[in-house]
């Protein structure tokens, strides 16, 4: 039942019940942790077992104990069974139990028949509850860990390695600093008893949200409610986040490696999140300006559609790892503090400066005129279709309904149409002045011939945009590229940094 490991680590199982989860509360006949129950006449049951605890939390020197510890719930065996024990019971059933780990969360997963429900609660219970903590589990645990950020991030995927340099530089520091699976010196350090110490800290009833959807029945809910007593009450687990390190100017990172294209991470610390009143507003810009794998959305268009630099340029104010792979964001990614992000997938290495001064010119655009009445209307009305579609199997619906109650809403859906019939064209263009910048923001490059792009960028040489032969543009976009050709991007040499791809998340 192993797949890809990365710090999401397991598969999301697709159910057909499109239901309404509970809203969380705290189940004190259940020894004080929360709940979002919703009981149901559907054949599947599917939980979602959520800690308030991740990555943050890694000591220093530690960085992947949070990851390595779920892994050593989810993939390894209990005290009674072996590993291989479990995925051969899973396998009849149709089923599994996986884990996705990020900085302040922890949240293990899975989906069964209810003709199979005691049986295979019988297994994950074990892996979660007692835990076999295996040596051998520990070592094939670490290996394939070591081996994801060597070879599957570091090596083999440009879009992701940009994507996660740029996060630990801007939270350098910083509890969010590290790669949530670790730096490769920490996890060859990393003991069987970091994990077991880890686990007993931090996996407890104070920072339990436990999830049940579908059709179980009131005494499967007791077993349940009585088993999570066998976790200690323990503290709250609970970061103290400092705010990240101002940006000054632009500060340009490029990664050398071997490789036939170049991706581009632009990105700077937001002080809000979906707790915060101006979220809504921003998320409507941030949709307009780059609304994940919409065609219509205006970087897309810039970049890919007008001028064929790319497959996709996007924008975030939410972490949204593995973009790649999937439409739409996974739940349970709770940060409390976000970044502004635009992801300019790879480019040919010749127009890869061109490429980054149209994300800055549209950006510096967006900011100095704000949206009009006619795209401000158009975005807020395919947002209100999108947040129906963010969630359409029961996990997710219970990941939505978990995230709700961490950050203070209620369900998501009427959360964002809530705000947004409450938005106008001046929330949205005030709050784009207040939050966006062109000018103090991190960049992360992806390129081969790392010297020649920092000189050609810091020179601020012109990088004139050429099409294939026969092929026509309007005017506009001829006498536009013009101007985005010779824009300065101000990035002076002390503002450089070029770092060979084998040190990346080395340390």
């Amino acid at each position: 039942m192993r797949a890809r490991r990365t710090h999401r680590l397991a598969t999301t199982f697709v159910l057909v019940a499109i239901i309404a989860a509970g809203s969380a509360e705290t189940d004190r006949a259940a020894g004080g942790f929360k709940t979002v129950l919703n009981q149901t006449k559907d054949p599947l049951v599917s939980f979602r077992i959520l800690f308030n605890v991740g990555a943050a939390a890694d000591p220093a020197g530690k960085e992947g104990l949070a990851a390595m510890t779920a892994s050593m719930v989810s993939d390894a065996g209990s005290r009674t069974m072996k590993y291989e024990e479990i995925v051969q019971a899973f396998y009849p059933m149709a089923t599994g139990f996986g884990g996705q780990v990020d900085k302040e969360m922890t949240v293990f997963t899975g989906t069964t028949h209810v003709d199979t429900l005691d049986a295979y609660y019988g297994l994950v219970s074990a892996m979660l509850l007692d835990p076999g903590f295996r040596d051998e589990d520990f070592k094939r645990v670490r290996d394939d860990t070591l081996n994801y950020i060597k070879v599957s991030l570091r090596e083999n995927n440009e879009e992701e390695r940009g994507k996660e340099r740029l996060y630990t530089e801007i939270y350098a520091g910083h509890p969010y600093g590290h790669l949530t699976a670790g730096t490769l010196a920490a996890i060859e350090k990393l003991t069987i008893d970091d994990v077991k110490a880890f686990y007993r800290q931090n996996y407890t009833r104070a920072n339990l949200v436990l999830a049940i959807s579908g059709g179980y029945g009131d005494a499967f809910l007791d077993r349940v409610r009585n088993d999570m007593q066998k976790l200690p009450e323990g503290p709250v687990a609970k970061i103290a986040l400092p705010a990240p390190k101002p940006i000054e100017g632009r500060r340009l990172t490029i990664l050398k490696k071997e490789t036939r294209a170049t991706a581009i991470s632009i990105g700077f610390p937001i002080g809000l999140t979906r707790s915060d009143k101006d979220w809504i507003a921003l998320d409507v810009a941030r949709s307009w300006l780059g609304q994940h794998r919409n065609s219509s959305a205006w970087l897309f268009q810039r970049i890919r559609e007008i001028r064929g630099l790319n497959y996709g340029d996007y924008a975030y104010i939410e972490y949204f790892p593995r973009g790649m792979f999937q439409f739409m964001p996974d739940p349970n990614l709770f940060r409390r503090q976000q970044i502004f992000q635009v992801w300019i997938r790879p480019v040919e290495p010749a127009n890869a400066h061109f490429a980054l001064r149209v994300a800055m010119y549209e950006l510096q655009r967006l900011i100095d005129r704000g949206l009009t009445q006619e795209q401000f209307e158009e975005t807020r009305k395919f947002l209100r279709k999108n947040a129906a579609l963010v969630a359409k199997t029961q996990s997710e619906i219970q990941g939505y309904a978990l995230d709700a109650a961490a950050y203070g809403y209620d369900d998501y859906v009427a959360f964002v149409r809530r705000g947004l019939d409450a938005l106008t064209l001046a929330d949205v263009n005030a709050a784009i002045r207040k939050h966006l910048t062109a000018e103090n923001l991190r960049i992360v490059m992806i390129a081969k011939d790392a010297e020649g792009l920092r000189d050609s960028i810091v020179g601020d040489s012109p990088s004139p945009m050429t099409y294939g032969e026969g092929a026509t543009k309007p005017r506009e976009i001829l006498d536009e590229d013009k101007v985005i050709s010779a824009l300065p991007l101000r990035i002076p040499a002390g503002n450089v940094t070029i770092v060979p791809v084998a040190e990346v998340f080395a340390r």
